[in-house]
C-alpha cells in the first residue's frame, strides 16, 4: 500500500515538473518579444497556448494581429483571443469584444463589451455610450450614455472627448447632471468589481501581477469600423482638436482670465458644504486658479467656478477633475 502511494506521489511530482518548462516558456517569450525577437517569442508560447495556457494564447493572438514573428492572420487571432477570454482573461475579452464589433458583428460584440464597460475599459465605454445615446444596440438612455462617455473621456479617450463635446451641446443640463452623478456611481463599481477580483484571486488589496506580456493594444478609436457620429439637429460637431489641451497638463490661467463659461461643482443645502468643497478644489491644476462662485438658487447654493473663455475650456477642466461631479454652464 505504501508503495502504491509513493508511486503516486512521485507520478504527482513529474506532472508538476513537466507543466513547469511551459510556464517558463511564457516569460522565455515575453522577454524575447521584449527584445525585439518576435519570431523566437511565436515559438515560445505556442506549445503553452496549445496546452491551454490562457496568458500565452492571449500573447500569441497579439502576434498574430499584429503580424510580428508570424503572418498576420486575424482569423487566428480571433480564435486565440476566444480561449483565453473563455478561461477568464479579461485583457482577451476586451479585446474579442472589440474585434467582433470592428468586423460588423456588433450584436454577437455586445455581449463582450458591455461587461467590459463595466469593469473601466474606455473604448468599450465608447461604443456602449454610443449605443445607448441612439438606441441602436441598447436601450435608448441618454443619461447613461452621458456617463459612459464621461469615464471615456477621463480616460483619454480622444474619440470619446470630441463626443463628449458634442454631448454636451445636445443634452439639457439636468440630464448631464444626472449623467455625471451615474459616471461617478459607475466608477465606484469598476472599482468594487475590480478589488473582488483579486480577492478572489487571493491578492488582498494588492494588484494583481500584470499579464505576461501586452505586445500592443487596440488603437482607440481607429479600430471602430464605422464610428458613429453624434450631433444634435442644426448643430455641427466642433472638430476634436477644439478640446483644448490634456486636463491634467492644463496650464494656470491668466491672471485676466475672463469669459461667459464656468464649471459648476455641485449644489448644496448648506453654504458651508459648497464653501468646504471649494477649499478642497481650488488648488487642483484642472481649475486652473480661477475663482468660486456661490449662485443662490431657492433653497440650494451652487458652486462654480470660472471664468472660462469657452465650453471647450470648461469641458476640459471637468475632464480634469476625474469622478468629481463636473458641468460646463454658461
Amino acid at each position: 500500500m505504501m508503495a502504491r502511494t509513493g508511486f503516486q506521489i512521485a507520478a504527482a511530482m513529474a506532472a508538476v515538473l513537466t507543466a513547469l518548462p511551459a510556464l517558463a516558456n511564457v516569460k522565455d517569450g515575453v522577454d524575447a518579444w521584449s527584445r525585439g525577437e518576435f519570431v523566437r517569442a511565436v515559438k515560445e508560447w505556442q506549445k503553452p497556448a496549445a496546452a491551454g495556457d490562457a496568458d500565452a494564447q492571449f500573447n500569441l493572438a497579439q502576434a498574430y494581429k499584429l503580424g510580428k514573428g508570424v503572418a498576420p492572420d486575424l482569423t487566428r487571432a480571433e480564435q486565440l483571443y476566444l480561449k483565453a477570454a473563455q478561461q477568464g482573461h479579461l485583457q482577451a475579452a476586451d479585446t474579442y469584444g472589440l474585434l467582433l464589433f470592428q468586423s460588423g458583428r456588433r450584436e454577437a460584440a455586445m455581449a463582450w463589451l458591455t461587461p467590459s464597460a463595466e469593469r473601466g475599459e474606455p473604448r468599450a465605454q465608447y461604443v456602449l455610450a454610443v449605443a445607448h445615446y441612439n438606441g441602436d444596440l441598447a436601450v435608448k438612455d441618454p443619461v447613461r450614455a452621458y456617463a459612459l462617455m464621461t469615464r471615456a473621456a477621463a480616460a483619454g479617450l480622444e474619440t470619446a472627448k470630441a463626443t463628449l463635446t458634442t454631448m454636451d451641446q445636445a443634452l439639457p443640463l439636468e440630464q448631464r447632471q444626472q449623467g455625471i452623478a451615474l459616471a461617478a456611481e459607475l466608477e465606484r463599481k469598476s472599482d468594487a468589481q475590480r478589488a473582488a477580483q483579486m480577492a478572489s484571486l487571493g491578492l488582498g488589496g494588492r494588484a494583481p501581477s500584470p499579464a505576461p506580456v501586452r505586445p500592443e493594444r487596440v488603437t482607440a478609436g481607429a479600430d471602430y469600423a464605422n464610428p458613429v457620429v453624434i450631433a444634435s439637429p442644426g448643430k455641427t460637431p466642433p472638430p476634436a482638436s477644439g478640446i483644448g489641451p490634456s486636463p491634467r497638463t492644463a496650464p494656470p490661467a491668466p491672471a485676466t482670465a475672463s469669459g461667459a463659461w464656468r464649471v459648476q461643482l455641485g449644489a448644496f443645502g448648506v453654504a458651508g458644504n459648497a464653501q468646504a468643497l471649494w477649499a478642497k478644489l481650488k488648488a487642483n491644476a484642472a481649475l486652473g486658479g480661477r475663482q468660486a462662485f456661490y449662485v443662490p438658487a431657492g433653497k440650494l447654493t451652487k458652486l462654480q467656478a470660472g471664468p472660462f473663455s469657452s465650453r471647450a475650456e470648461a469641458h476640459a477642466a471637468c475632464a480634469g477633475l476625474g469622478a468629481q461631479a463636473c458641468i460646463p454652464v454658461g
